[in-house]
């Protein structure tokens, strides 16, 4: 919100100067993002009268001026504008002057003719971008006059960095308001009369959607002088607030706009045809905008209508056919509340914004319509003449303002300080709050224009803002410090993240939305969430992997010739559940280029399938861990294993499935994983064991086995077994062959025999590694390697 100083000091004048003024607006909210003055520094510039132009002897483009400027003796000035007559009323800058930029004007010649001075465009002072001619002031001025003072040049310009919540600021009278409510300086509002009904002339208003549009009033003002100048100084106001001045009407819409924060709408009435209808629009229905701009409407956009045609969209633009013109006459005047939901996002939608659309979809005072076309009634026929025709005034239900009720305990536990209720009556007295007081409490009335209280906790930060956020003392907060739980079998995930990073892996973060191509190709769930609001049109689902975050930071390191990639992430994914999305927490691992640093003492290999499964061992570790082959859509078939952690499915190991290699263009296959957290948070309590003073024992056994029976089915038959003297069972070789069958494998297992009481006899140690033989032949089919 962008305002003169000077402009709103006829509403509030409070006696601080313009430091303190931003100052105070500042600590109560509203920030001032900007100060600066009407005009930037010059001096030395006066008003100037035109007296007589005549052609320069050599220069067909340039003529000679004799400007009054109230010394009695004209000055002679050689100017280029165009539109430079006698009569007119201009910006001179005399002999001397200093203009924005650090031009000095001086006397000089100008193709033979002496030239004392300089007639000035906008551009030229500052106060304006127009530089194809000069800059034509209000005859009524004196000349010789000093031009900063004539047009009030020094004039603050504020600059208002408003909260979405404050849109009762986006006016002269709101920002007045709050300065009254701030200072407890008496507020003067606008004058407002009610224009006579001399006009029979009236357009009835049709309200198809009474919750769409609240209320709508119109009036028809005839007989209006469509070329009537708009005065200098609405000219002036608007221009400072960063309006551009059209034509008398529409300056008047836009100068009730900012002076009330009601945006208006003018219509030429005789292009209307009929009842003025609100409705949304019917199927193939196009509107021309005031931009130029031709849409073929959406079923959800508000159109102000009548009985033929569209005429403009609803809170946000008007059509272009019915606008006014020079030849205007006779005006329809639009005020309306319209329902925020209904406008919010449509602009945007659209491509463009407009001042009316920033304040509706924000939301407007609703009681505020009717006295906006009064006002706007009593200046249209102040400046421009007509006859004023009677006020139409259609509203159903409007927005309900219930009074809440505040706890005096309450401001004192959220601010941190009592403050005395009378103190307390007195803000809530100058906010227009309505107050009524039982002891400490009060039972405060939003007024139509604060649309932004409803909650308690809204009225208690009011008090703060007014008593002064520099009033109430700081103090160090009282926390009381406990010891918290520490579960002995729970690991937390900053522990796991600490074992992969000890295994040569970096910790990522990615988005928990991607997109929904990426979901397509990884082809882990068929049916995403969808996201219905994303901040990009590429990141439109919620992740069901972290596989997809992974392979893009893979493929943005791998672009960047990073050619050795161990990453991993912690993080939530999101699936449907049968009821409710369920969000489990995984953790999830890349690997990708050689297994091990460069480096003199080994070669270089490619990481593969064993090396990942090392490192989710020792992830898992000290819980029971084991692989079973199975297939997973993303993972290259017959190279992907299925993770059961305490023999329950926790995941997923393998290779990268070469489609996806294609698709993320990686220059290799990576090995991946996707592990359930809560699993392998786990941490099984210890238990104390015997140390045995004995030697142990150790065995190794070669058997051979059919090639698809899998290694970890033997190690488990052993285990389940085995003696109660065996303590370790372990493949240490996997063998195929001369001297094994095709077909076939030998396993290379190790077995360490102890007892902790007695040392155990040869006959024993052969018993027991005869139950094992046994065990694998029975199962397995399995024989002693010969």
């Amino acid at each position: 919100m962008k305002f003169s100083e000077h402009w709103l000091r006829t509403l509030v004048d409070p006696p601080i100067d313009s430091d303190e003024l931003a100052h105070r607006l500042t600590m109560a909210g509203l920030e001032v993002e900007e100060r600066g003055t009407a005009a930037p520094p010059f001096t030395g510039v006066v008003v100037g009268r035109v007296l007589a132009v005549a052609r320069h002897p050599d220069a067909d483009r340039l003529t000679v001026c004799q400007v009054d400027i109230g010394s009695g003796k004209p000055l002679s000035i050689v100017c280029g504008a165009p539109n430079a007559a006698a009569g007119m009323t201009a910006a001179c800058a005399l002999v001397g002057a200093e203009l924005p930029g650090g031009l000095v004007i001086s006397k000089a010649a100008m193709r033979g003719v002496e030239s004392e001075g300089m007639l000035c465009s906008a551009k030229e002072l500052g106060t304006g971008d127009d530089a194809s001619g000069l800059l034509v002031l209000d005859p009524g001025l004196v000349p010789g006059a000093d031009l900063r003072v004539a047009l009030d040049l020094d004039d603050p310009v504020l600059t208002l960095k408003l909260t979405p919540n404050r849109a009762d600021c986006l006016s002269i009278v709101g920002v007045a308001r709050e300065v009254a409510a701030i200072t407890g300086e008496r507020l003067k509002p606008p004058p407002l009369s009610e224009t006579p009904v001399v006009s029979k002339a009236r357009r009835k208003v049709r309200v198809e959607d009474a919750v769409a549009c609240p209320r709508f009033c119109g009036r028809v003002i005839a007989g209006i002088d469509p070329k009537a100048p708009t005065p200098e100084w609405m000219r002036r106001r608007l221009e400072r607030s960063g309006i551009r001045s059209i034509s008398a009407v529409v300056d008047v819409t836009n100068y009730v706009m900012l002076e009330l924060g009601q945006p208006l709408h003018a219509y030429d009435d005789a292009l209307l045809e009929g009842d003025i209808v609100v409705r949304f629009p019917r199927t193939g229905e196009s509107l021309t905008l005031l931009n130029g701009q031709t849409l073929v409407l959406d079923p959800d956009l508000l159109l102000v209508a009548d009985e033929a045609k569209p005429l403009g969209l609803a809170g946000i633009m008007g059509g272009e056919h019915s606008s006014i013109g020079d030849t205007t006459r006779n005006v329809f005047l639009e005020g309306a509340f319209w329902n925020t939901a209904v406008i919010q996002g449509k602009a945007r939608r659209l491509g463009f914004t407009t001042d009316a659309g920033f304040r509706f979809e924000r939301g407007v005072d609703f009681a505020n319509a009717p006295m906006a076309v009064e006002r706007a009634t009593q200046l249209i026929v102040e400046l421009c003449g007509g006859a004023a025709g009677p006020l139409v005034d259609v509203h159903g239900e409007l927005p309900p303002r219930h009074p809440v009720h505040v706890r005096g305990e309450r401001i004192a536990r959220l601010l941190g300080v009592r403050i005395p209720p009378d103190t307390v009556a007195e803000i809530f007295r100058r906010l227009q709050l309505k107050p009524k007081r039982r002891g400490a409490d009060f039972s405060c009335t939003p007024p139509s224009f604060r649309f932004d209280l409803a909650l308690e906790e809204d009225f208690v930060e009011e008090v703060a803002r007014l008593y002064g956020y520099d009033n109430i003392p700081s103090a160090p907060p009282v926390q009381p410090q406990t010891m918290l739980p520490a579960p002995e079998n729970v690991r937390p995930a900053a522990e796991l993240a600490a074992r992969l990073v000890d295994r040569d892996y970096q910790e990522v973060i990615t988005f928990s939305f991607v997109s929904s191509e990426w979901e397509r190709v990884l082809g882990i769930e068929p049916n995403p969430i969808h996201v219905q609001n994303p901040i990009a049109s590429n990141l439109d689902v919620m992740r069901s992997s972290l596989l997809g975050g992974l392979l893009d930071t893979l493929r943005t390191n791998a672009n960047r010739k990073q050619d050795r990639v161990r990453i991993f992430e912690i993080g939530r994914c999101f699936l449907r559940g049968d009821e409710h999305y369920v969000q489990p927490l995984r953790v999830g691992g890349l690997a990708c280029g050689p297994a091990l640093p460069e480096q003199w003492g080994s070669a270089k290999r490619a990481v593969d399938f064993f090396d990942v499964k090392g490192d989710v061992e020792a992830l898992a570790t000290p819980l029971a861990l084991k692989t079973e082959a199975a297939p997973h859509p993303a993972l290259h078939p017959g190279r992907s294993a299925k993770v059961l952690v305490d023999g329950e499915p926790a995941g997923w190991l393998g290779e990268l499935h070469p489609r996806l290699v294609r698709a993320f263009e990686l220059p290799e296959a990576a090995v991946v994983f996707e592990l359930d957290l809560e699993r392998l948070s786990r941490r099984p309590r210890p238990a104390g064991r015997a140390v045995s003073k004995l030697p142990v024992v150790r065995r190794d056994l070669a058997v051979v086995i059919d090639e698809n029976v899998p290694a970890q089915a033997v190690l488990d038959a052993l285990i389940a077994a085995k003696p109660p003297s065996v303590d370790r069972l372990a493949l240490f070789d996997v063998y195929r062959g001369p001297g094994v069958e095709p077909g076939k494998k030998s396993l290379a297992i190790l077995v360490l025999i102890q007892d902790t009481a007695r040392t155990l006899t040869d006959a024993e140690i052969d018993a027991t590694v005869a139950v094992l033989l046994r065990e694998i032949e029975n199962r397995f089919g399995g024989t002693l390697r010969r």
